[in-house]
């Protein structure tokens, strides 16, 4: 990511600015980060996952969003836009034109770049583990058939998981069990 603007904004002047921004800009303690455009791999596979999401949580009471959904991190200071994120929260059981923001997540996924990795992996990571509704995040590699998925256990502990081709790829968070090919489905990589 790279810095949109050098001024210091709060989060209501973030919030002005984005419903009027042409691209999309994440917020980190009152920096502005615009984000780079997504390859159509990345598209595709973020795309498998909320429809295999979506479609499993049908009818529940958690609600799947992608792409231009913001996730707040009150407690960091931050507003991301994960690739495919899960919330429970009642709040979200009907949602409005105005509604634009989950704090809330029970699942994060990102799909990994190469621009993208390090910041996923470190500040994200960091970020999103504060949440305590949070059960899962799940990093999908989109240059190698390659899954971590970083799972709570218990009240402060957090188990990793490295998932590879032939391995299934379980969400316990959602109770969802899938598969490499489903996770991968045309995108282009070898399984």
């Amino acid at each position: 990511m790279k810095l949109a603007d050098e001024t210091c904004l709060s989060e209501a002047e973030y919030f002005a600015r984005e419903l009027q921004s042409p691209g999309r800009n994440e917020y980190v303690a009152g920096l502005v980060y615009a984000m780079t455009g997504a390859s159509l791999r990345h598209n595709i596979i973020a795309g498998n996952i909320y429809s295999a999401l979506r479609q499993h949580l049908r009818g529940s009471p958690c609600r799947t969003f992608m792409a231009d959904a913001k996730l707040r991190i009150a407690k960091m200071q931050s507003i991301y836009y994960p690739d495919v994120l899960v919330t429970c929260d009642p709040k979200h059981q009907r949602v409005g034109v105005a509604d634009h923001v989950v704090d809330t997540p029970r699942l994060v996924v990102e799909v990994l770049s190469e621009s993208t990795a390090g910041t996923d992996r470190r500040e994200k990571l960091l970020a999103y583990k504060s949440l305590p509704s949070l059960l899962e995040y799940v990093l999908v590699s989109q240059d190698e058939a390659l899954i971590e998925i970083h799972r709570r256990s218990g009240d402060i502990g957090w188990q990793i998981i490295t998932l590879t081709p032939g391995d299934p790829v379980e969400l316990s968070s959602v109770e969802l069990t899938t598969s490499f090919p489903a996770i991968y489905e045309e995108s282009g990589l070898a399984l």
